[in-house]
């Protein structure tokens, strides 16, 4: 693991380094997936940014509510540039309210609007694998297997290189179906579905997961609970764009 890289004076945070990158990479392919889908390219780079602030003060004010304690003392710890003081669940609600707002008010079309942004998503993923990597964090659970890593002072299963690699995989699906996709939707429900998939199976390896009961975690029932609305989104609008042809 290596979170932070000197260079000279500076000591750059890799973690974080690898997710600004993911950002940086996604616009940029949501920027050239505008041009194909005929969407306005300026305000989807403004929808990303918005979405962007909005989860970051989401993030670290939900994590400042749940150390409530800590901040009174000293509050300019909100200020602080670790990517560990930010609550997830917090700043991804919040990202998708400020993007909902902004889309809503600029009249984007909702299903194609989706689909420009599914490669961005697609590339993040990748991306916060790296993260964890460099962190430690999403480590995985004890192993013996001969690809084991050592990590935090026992043997693990390389749960951040498969969580890397199913997020590759999915990014190929992606962008291998942008150019050809059978019905608006069908890029970010795929996304979604492939999403809800790999962290399913992913899930088993992760040895930070909570356990909801005997071996099953917490995060694979939400899996699989989103692979299903996927799955049946998919479906439905597939039995629509049928309907709308006939």
């Amino acid at each position: 693991m290596l979170p932070v890289v000197q260079i000279g004076p500076a000591a750059i945070q890799l973690p974080g380094l690898c997710v600004l990158a993911g950002l940086w990479i996604g616009a940029n392919l949501v920027e050239k997936s505008a041009l194909r889908h005929q969407i306005s390219a300026p305000r989807l780079t403004t929808l990303i940014l918005v979405g962007l602030v909005s989860a970051i003060l989401g993030a670290r004010l939900g994590y400042a509510l749940r150390h409530l304690n800590v901040y009174v003392d000293s509050p300019g710890g909100l200020l602080s540039l670790d990517p560990g003081t930010l609550a997830v669940e917090e700043g991804v609600l919040m990202g998708l309210i400020g993007s909902l707002v902004y889309a809503t008010r600029q009249r984007l079309p909702m299903w194609p609007t989706l689909d420009v942004l599914t490669p961005g998503l697609a590339v993040f993923g990748v991306a916060l694998g790296f993260s964890h990597l460099a962190a430690g964090d999403a480590y995985g659970t004890p192993a013996t297997i001969p690809w084991a890593i050592e990590l935090w002072g026992e043997l693990r299963h390389p749960s951040q290189v498969y969580e890397i690699a199913a997020g590759a995989g999915i990014l190929g699906a992606v962008l291998w179906a942008d150019g050809r996709f059978p019905f608006e939707g069908f890029i970010f429900l795929m996304w979604v579905g492939l999403a809800a998939l790999s962290r399913l199976f992913l899930e088993a390896f992760r040895g930070d997961s909570s356990v909801l009961v005997g071996s099953v975690r917490s995060a694979q029932v939400v899996s699989l609970v989103v692979l299903i609305a996927a799955m049946a989104a998919l479906r439905w609008k597939a039995g629509s764009s049928i309907q709308q042809i006939s």
